[in-house]
């Protein structure tokens, strides 16, 4: 996997304790990597970092990506070679009751380890993750390229804009001459086992049917790019390895990681294909008019992540569904140990791409 890029690489991930922190971090252990995490807080209750008890396997480091003396420190004592940055306020709904909050985490944040990375030699490969909210939604019916406008409306998206400026702007002015690599990536939403995060459409659905209660549901026409945590986080690892590897044509470079522009699913239609899977799924439909600052739809092209890294999804929609359910039902019936049902799923996860000839070494 990946070239054995990993294999015994310091590896720094911030915001290690989230979703998808907790399932890249799984992901670099098993390819033999030394991680270290940074984060401020365990977001959730449950919590999937917790249940993997990850916190055995990982070198910990608490603080805040607001404070540069907390990230500074970390780098600096650790001396990763390699950093995933994922830190952020994620949820739009969060953003727009605190956007002073969202704007200092996601793009202050993303000058001070930017900034920290400046002053430290250790660093080789930095892979930043900001968001396709970044791009300027005019809702079109095709999928936005890198190189299409960036300008976020809401203030999560609007964070994730200026990020992304600013994550560009450090590779022009202090990286480019340097042999450190810098990569940015944008990925659409991702499901998966082990999110309970609020305001999200599959912890939202598992927290009340597991309780025999209707989910409510705001947006059931918006069309969204879903695709299972390990999607982007295949293309997250292929694009840090690529840049270790000295890939020409990608440095300083942003890629999108999202499902096939053509395959998208309503929040209702994805709906509907879970409750095939899931015993007790019922849901109502409400404040349909109400201010919803969140775009309708949103595609992606990942042709460019497909022409210079060898990188595709890899799962039908109805493979992302199956992966998120058994997950959740596993967790729930207790059949397996959620730590070891986790890394099968990676090792499945694998297994389909190479069995759909996907090869993410590939030259």
């Amino acid at each position: 996997m990946f070239n054995n890029y990993y294999n015994r690489k310091r590896v720094l991930v911030t915001g290690h304790t989230g979703f998808k922190g907790s399932w890249i971090v799984s992901w670099l252990l098993s390819l033999g990597a030394e991680v270290a995490g940074f984060s401020n807080k365990i977001p959730t209750e449950p919590s999937h970092w917790k249940l993997l008890n990850l916190e055995s396997s990982v070198r910990n480091y608490i603080g805040d990506i607001r404070n540069k003396d907390d990230i500074e420190k970390v780098i600096t004592e650790y001396k990763p070679q390699i950093i995933f940055h994922l830190a952020a306020q994620a949820l739009v709904k969060d953003s727009i009751n605190d956007p002073i909050y969202t704007f200092e985490t996601n793009a202050i944040g993303m000058v001070n380890i930017l900034s920290a990375i400046h002053k430290n030699d250790s660093v080789e490969v930095v892979v930043l993750i900001t968001s396709d909210k970044a791009y300027e939604n005019k809702e079109w019916v095709y999928g936005y390229r890198e190189f299409d406008a960036l300008a976020g409306h809401d203030p999560y998206s609007a964070s994730k804009s200026c990020a992304d400026i600013i994550a560009s702007s450090y590779y022009y002015t202090f990286f480019q001459e340097r042999s450190l690599k810098l990569g940015i990536a944008r990925a659409g939403n991702v499901i998966g086992g082990g999110d309970w995060a609020k305001d999200r459409i599959i912890p939202d659905c598992i927290r009340s049917w597991t309780n025999s209660e209707q989910v409510i549901i705001r947006s059931p026409n918006s069309t969204r790019p879903w695709q299972h945590v390990l999607e982007p986080l295949s293309g997250y690892l292929s694009l840090g390895e690529k840049l270790g590897n000295n890939y020409p044509n990608i440095n300083g470079e942003a890629f999108n990681f999202g499902p096939d522009s053509n395959v998208n699913e309503t929040v209702l239609e994805l709906l509907q294909k879970i409750k095939q899977k899931w015993s007790i799924a019922n849901w109502k439909i409400e404040n349909q008019n109400s201010n919803n600052k969140e775009a309708n739809l949103l595609k992606l092209s990942c042709d460019k992540a497909l022409h210079y890294l060898n990188w595709c999804a890899i799962l039908s929609i109805d493979e992302t569904i199956d992966f998120t359910v058994s997950w959740f039902k596993n967790w729930l019936e207790k059949s397996e140990s959620i730590q070891a049902f986790t890394f099968k799923q990676i090792s499945q996860y694998e297994k389909i791409g190479s069995s759909k000839k996907i090869s993410w070494s590939k030259d």
